[in-house]
């Protein structure tokens, strides 16, 4: 392969999907991973590896990019993507949605980037890409769970990044405002999910989930000396 191994985790919808699609355009290998593999198959991208991986599941990760990396070569990038939001009052919500939360959008993320790091470090190159939010930089109400998951991802990306720069390793933090993708339909509150769809309709509309890979898309295609540290994006009729 004349380009670098690309990991997207959650790409089986959304930005991870968009983003998948732009890399392989570019002409990128890819490693896809999702819980729902027909979703990855179906997006029929060459030279791809799609496997069904829950982020959750340390040692599924790392067996994935190893047949990857057999097949295509050291991974350049990831792109730690893959999230839940469920959103609600604190003293209504099930503690299971936090939970579920804090693995999927926490401990998912360490574990691609567990995956991928010490590779990189040896190699003395390579991008990691986490996805998280402007709920990681501001609250919203009924966001309290998931807002304490984002604020993590750009504390994680952000501590990392100092750790690594040395090493050659870019850590790049991208945070988008609200996107239309099926982030929402997570919530199993329909009074906030009814909410939230107002409020995108009286900003006059959200960012596509192309927006977000095309941001993704820049900021790993910079050279390796040039590390974008953040990318802050949102529909320019969010105010908030």
């Amino acid at each position: 392969m004349t380009k670098s191994l690309i990991v997207i985790t959650g790409a089986s919808s959304g930005i991870g999907a968009a983003t998948a699609k732009l890399f392989a355009q570019a002409g990128h290998p890819l490693l896809l991973l999702a819980r729902r593999v027909e979703r990855l198959e179906a997006l029929a991208l060459p030279n791809t590896l799609c496997r069904q991986v829950d982020v959750t599941d340390r040692a599924a990760m790392r067996q994935a990019l190893a047949e990857a990396e057999a097949k295509y070569g050291p991974a350049d990038a990831i792109v730690n993507n893959a999230g839940v939001m469920l959103l609600g009052a604190m003293a209504q919500q099930d503690p299971d949605e936090w939970q579920r939360m804090l693995d999927v959008n926490v401990k998912g993320l360490l574990n691609g980037i567990h995956a991928v790091l010490a590779g990189m470090q040896a190699r003395g190159r390579g991008t990691i890409i986490n996805i998280s939010s402007i709920a990681g930089r501001k609250t919203f109400p009924s966001h309290v769970a998931y807002c304490g998951t984002k604020f993590a991802v750009h504390a994680i990306s952000e501590n990392l990044r100092e750790e690594v720069s040395g090493q050659g390793v870019r850590v790049i933090t991208i945070a988008p405002g609200a996107v239309e993708t099926e982030l929402l339909g997570h919530t199993t509150d329909e009074a906030i999910k009814a909410g939230y769809q107002e409020w995108k309709q009286q900003m006059g509309g959200v960012l596509a989930a192309d927006d977000v890979a095309q941001a993704i898309a820049y900021a790993y295609g910079q050279p390796q000396r040039v590390c974008i540290r953040e990318i802050v994006l949102a529909a320019t009729g969010q105010a908030s």
